[in-house]
């Protein structure tokens, strides 16, 4: 298939309902996403007048996980969805599972990155300056170490409970996504929501630090969710012992007041990180 003709992602005509335009809107291929781990192909979705550019991933293209047996990568990208709107954060881009010219798949928002947004960054320093958290040591070639930190920023905090939620097991720094209207969007949401923990992630700066006010009331408002309409929206998306498994680590957050530590069990980053 050839390279992504150059439209203008992230523009959108879709009106108040992309999540809508998406579901129903005639999906037209452009190109196949070479850097997808799994077939991912950029698309547009047209629907009375509106028009997206998104990014749908067929089931059909899925390579199996042993450690991830149960349902499929697309379902769990839905799910993360679903939980990121009862949320209120808005931290997904609008998911939803579809049929399309491969089959039924998850189909996405494109979102158009900012560039100048700097969330992550290498240090020659022992400890991260103000404004910045650590996340560990990292080789930078020639046998020397740099100190890799991300930012402080409430939107990847924010980020950082959701991961737990959802039990993200590949948070790397390319799954985030700055928009230059200041908003910030996590993506690759196909390796979450496992019964086993399996949290490896890049905003580990916050580890054993407590919860903030409105993580803790927006985590009393996912419990109450997960036993009303969000449980019932992950009918299908996910097995009934993953959702299960979600409430008992909203529970288990609540408990604790705080944000998860590495367990130690396996390597806590992602590889590679970037």
């Amino acid at each position: 298939m050839s390279a992504p003709e150059r439209i203008p992602p992230g523009s959108v005509t879709a009106g108040p309902d992309p999540a809508g335009l998406l579901a129903r809107g005639e999906l037209t291929v452009r190109g196949r996403i070479r850097e997808a781990s799994n077939a991912a192909l950029l698309c547009t979705v047209a629907l009375d007048g509106h028009t997206a550019s998104c990014v749908y991933k067929p089931v059909a293209g899925e390579r199996p996980l042993w450690d991830f047996p149960d349902g499929t990568l697309a379902g769990r990208e839905v799910a993360a969805y679903e939980v990121s709107e009862a949320t209120g954060w808005g931290l997904v881009p609008p998911t939803v599972l579809r049929d399309g010219p491969y089959g039924e798949g998850m189909c996405q928002l494109w979102i158009d990155v900012h560039a100048e947004a700097e969330l992550l960054a290498l240090v020659d320093a022992g400890e991260p300056e103000p404004g910045w958290k650590a996340i560990g040591l990292a080789e930078v070639g020639e046998g020397r170490t740099a100190l890799l930190v991300h930012a402080d920023d409430e939107r990847l905090r924010r980020l950082a409970v959701l991961d737990a939620v959802i039990n993200n097991a590949d948070r790397k720094g390319g799954h985030l996504l700055p928009t230059a209207d200041g908003r910030l969007y996590g993506i690759d949401h196909g390796v979450t929501f496992n019964v086993d923990n399996k949290l490896r992630t890049l905003l580990w700066g916050w580890a054993g630090e407590p919860l903030t006010p409105e993580a803790v009331d927006v985590l009393k408002r996912l419990r109450d969710a997960l036993d009303g309409p969000l449980g019932e929206r992950l009918t299908g998306l996910i097995t009934v012992a993953e959702t299960d498994a979600t409430r008992a680590r909203v529970e288990a957050l609540l408990a604790s007041g705080l944000h998860p530590e590495p367990s130690g069990e396996w390597p806590a980053i992602p590889w590679p990180p970037v």
